[in-house]
């Protein structure tokens, strides 16, 4: 099972990013937990400065941006 974790503090981008999460993680019938994590010191301690960001399994993948879900999905599959 793969944790896809959102950082951020719950702003539109941030639950736009976790909705993309959701819908790669979907088309690619993985498994996955999902986490948002929206307090500033645990965001700061994954090294993140921008929100939102992704981490999978705990390794940040995209940080200051919303990716898309085809994007998301190829960073999926390839970890």
């Amino acid at each position: 099972m793969k944790t896809l974790q959102i950082l951020g503090t719950g702003c539109p981008n941030c639950r736009r990013l976790a909705e993309n999460a959701e819908e790669a993680a979907k088309r690619l019938g993985i498994d996955y937990r999902m986490e948002k994590v929206t307090e500033i010191k645990e965001i700061l301690a994954f090294g993140v400065m921008r929100t939102p960001a992704l981490a999978v399994d705990g390794s940040v993948k995209i940080s200051g941006r919303i990716a898309t879900a085809e994007e998301i999905r190829r960073i999926l599959a390839s970890v």
